[in-house]
């Protein structure tokens, strides 16, 4: 059954948000950062704008680092958006209702170039329906379209409790291991036409790949292993 009363879909979302963080909380959680510019976001310089990606089953633990009223994150029309904007709204983020295309696009730029104090973008690529871990050209068009660069995020739990849902979503075990990796960011050319975007969705997809196994490794063995410098990128 659908929620479609606003008044308890507001309280859906506050309860969630509760519980999220209350779960969030007992999490030994760490965060690197393989390139400064990038992060933390609330020391970054006023005018940078970015586009932080994370794969749609590791949606409960940006709200750790990337919590923050700059940032909103962009949601589909489906079904379960008002209810999932709701929840993120009560951890302190911001929401904007579009998808990957040319609507998308405007109604990015007039949230970024408006007054609701958002200047950074969350986007799962491979949302809201997959293929899981499938970066959708939809992203690059909009980094085009926004002038916005593109952050690769990865994550990693220690053996998380997995949905079976389309992206196997990850629910991370009370007390457990969490861990996030940034990459730098990469810039995409403005006016790209859609015959252009591949060459950087695949750039962006295999960064995507590598944070994922980073992360992924970090938290199982509870140990760090640094990228190679040439892959690194500021």
């Amino acid at each position: 059954m659908k929620i479609r009363n606003k008044r308890l879909i507001a309280a859906a979302g506050w309860l969630g948000s509760k519980t999220i963080l209350g779960l969030l909380s007992t999490l030994r959680f760490e965060l690197r950062h393989e390139s400064k510019v990038v992060g933390p976001v609330d020391v970054l310089p006023p005018e940078t704008r970015y586009i932080y990606l994370f794969w749609h089953e590791n949606l409960l633990l940006p709200h750790i680092a990337f919590g923050h009223p700059s940032l909103s994150v962009l949601i589909s029309k489906h079904a379960d958006g008002q209810l999932l904007s709701s929840l993120i709204r009560a951890v302190g983020m911001g929401t904007v209702f579009g998808s990957t295309n040319r609507g998308g696009v405007e109604a990015v730029k007039g949230l970024v170039n408006g007054t609701s104090g958002t200047r950074h973008l969350v986007i799962t690529p491979d949302g809201p329906r997959g293929p899981r871990r499938q970066v959708q050209a939809g992203v690059v068009y909009i980094a085009s379209r926004t002038g916005m660069e593109i952050v690769p995020v990865g994550i990693g739990y220690d053996r998380p409790w997995r949905a079976g849902s389309w992206d196997r979503f990850a629910i991370p075990r009370p007390g457990s291991r969490a861990r996030m990796v940034t990459a730098g960011s990469i810039a995409v050319p403005a006016g790209l036409r859609s015959a252009q975007l591949e060459p950087y969705r695949v750039m962006v997809q295999a960064e995507m790949d590598r944070l994922a196994t980073v992360a992924e490794r970090w938290a199982e063995t509870n140990r760090y292993n640094a990228p190679e410098a040439s892959e690194v990128k500021s």
